[in-house]
């Protein structure tokens, strides 16, 4: 009994610490949820990411679930040669960060 109490403690911990972590998802999942309607287009957002930093180049841009909320997170290089990490609510666009990355 006690082992099968410490298998589900250990399961217990694993589910609770995978919600809470964020993740990165594949282009699959994104198509999905942009089809479904949970998610904005990526073209929209990085529109208004760039529109912050004119001339800047795009380097990275990902789609995350953390803590149940979807955000695209995307780095640019600015004209002045400063990267800039911006976080942008993926199901309505708002900016949640922009901050120079280290």
């Amino acid at each position: 009994m006690r082992r099968y109490l410490l298998a589900f403690w250990a399961m217990q911990i694993l589910l609770c610490s995978e919600l809470s972590l964020a993740h990165d998802l594949g282009q699959d999942e994104a198509l999905k949820l942009r089809q479904q309607g949970l998610i904005l287009p990526l073209e929209q957002l990085l529109a208004s990411a760039m529109a912050r930093y004119p001339d800047a180049r795009l380097l990275e841009a990902e789609l995350e679930r953390d803590d149940g909320q979807y955000i695209y997170e995307v780095e640019l290089l600015t004209a002045s040669g400063v990267v800039r990490e911006i976080e942008l609510d993926a199901a309505t666009g708002r900016l949640l960060k922009d901050k120079e990355d280290d």
